[in-house]
């Protein structure tokens, strides 16, 4: 996520869910490893780098709340470009088509004493990402995830 987009939606993480925070930078996931295990790292990184792969704008909802404590922010604009990026990384149209989102507070974390949806009402309805990257990252346990490589995308 470009970091002009990401420091108000950093400082509310931090307040909803520091420990989410601490482990990994505010995202939108585009691939999960179950989807990206069968192709080789050769050709997912051709994939990545490819000059067709261009940024996308997503534009996401107010604050909602979901299982319990956890909070997001759903995608409501964008979908279809989001969905063809995948399409493009996955090389098919035969895949999920998951709901773009942004995790403010993760549910299997610990409630914090300021994760609320007033904490984070500052993140109107309405907001606009344009997402001019993709990161390739991975998790060893609990520890935080570390950035692998990051690829740029052509202007949309």
């Amino acid at each position: 996520m470009p970091s002009y987009s990401a420091a108000e939606l950093e400082s509310v993480r931090r307040i909803v869910d520091p420990v989410q925070s601490r482990l990994i930078p505010a995202h939108v996931t585009l691939c999960r490893e179950d989807e990206i295990s069968g192709l080789s790292p050769l050709t997912l990184r051709g994939r990545f780098s490819s000059v067709k792969l261009k940024a996308i704008t997503l534009h996401f909802g107010g604050p909602e709340a979901f299982f319990g404590h956890g909070i997001l922010l759903h995608c409501i604009g964008g979908q279809s470009e989001f969905q063809a990026l995948r399409e493009q990384i996955l090389g098919s149209t035969e895949i999920r088509a998951p709901q773009p989102h942004i995790t403010l507070a993760h549910p299997r974390n610990p409630q914090a004493p300021g994760s609320s949806l007033a904490s984070a009402s500052c993140l109107a309805a309405g907001t606009s990402i344009t997402f001019d990257s993709i990161c390739l990252i991975e998790q060893e346990g609990k520890e935080p995830w570390q950035l692998l490589q990051s690829f740029p995308l052509m202007p949309a």
